[in-house]
C-alpha cells in the first residue's frame, strides 16, 4: 500500500508570521495538535501545541509571538508514492506519530498519522512503530532544543 492510499489530504497550514494565539485558536477549531508551516508554497516547518506551550509560554513568549519563533524547522516528511511499511519504520525510528506528505516536486499534498495507518489495516506495523515512538526522548524530543 502506498502513502497516498491512506493519507489525509485536507490539511490546514499556517504561515510563519501568524501569531501563536491565531495558531492555537486554529488548532482548537480543527481539534489538531500539529500544523504544517508553509511559506511561498513550500513546507518550512511544523508547529505543535507542545511547541506553543514549551517554546512559547514556557520561555515567556506571549500570544503575539510569531510561529517562526517556536516552530520546528528540522521537518521530517515522506513522499506520497512511498510504501506504507517503509514509512511506518521511518516513523518509529524518528519517534513521530505523524509526517507531512510531499509529492516528488516537494509540494505538500497531505499528512499521514499512525491513526490513518491503523484504520487502513496496518495494525501490526503500526504497533511496532508506536513502540519505538513511545520511548522516552529521541531526536525530536522537546529537550533537544
Amino acid at each position: 500500500m502506498k502513502v497516498s492510499d491512506c493519507m489525509t489530504t485536507d490539511v490546514q497550514i499556517t504561515d510563519p508570521e501568524q501569531t501563536l494565539q491565531d495558531v492555537a485558536l486554529m488548532m482548537g477549531r480543527l481539534d489538531a495538535g500539529v500544523l504544517p508551516v508553509a511559506e511561498n508554497d513550500r513546507l518550512v516547518g511544523m508547529i505543535t501545541d507542545r511547541d506553543i506551550a514549551i517554546r512559547g509560554v514556557g520561555e515567556g513568549k506571549g500570544p503575539n509571538a510569531r510561529v517562526r519563533d517556536v516552530m520546528s524547522t528540522d521537518v521530517k516528511y515522506c513522499f506520497d508514492d512511498e510504501d506504507v511499511e517503509d514509512v511506518l519504520h521511518h516513523m518509529g525510528d524518528l519517534q513521530v506519530r505523524r509526517l507531512p506528505v510531499l509529492d516528488r516536486n516537494k509540494r505538500l499534498v497531505g499528512i499521514i498519522s499512525l491513526g490513518d495507518l491503523a484504520m487502513k489495516g496496518e495494525a501490526m506495523e503500526t504497533g511496532k512503530a508506536l513502540s519505538g515512538i513511545s520511548q522516552r526522548g529521541g531526536a525530536h524530543s522537546q529537550r533537544a532544543h
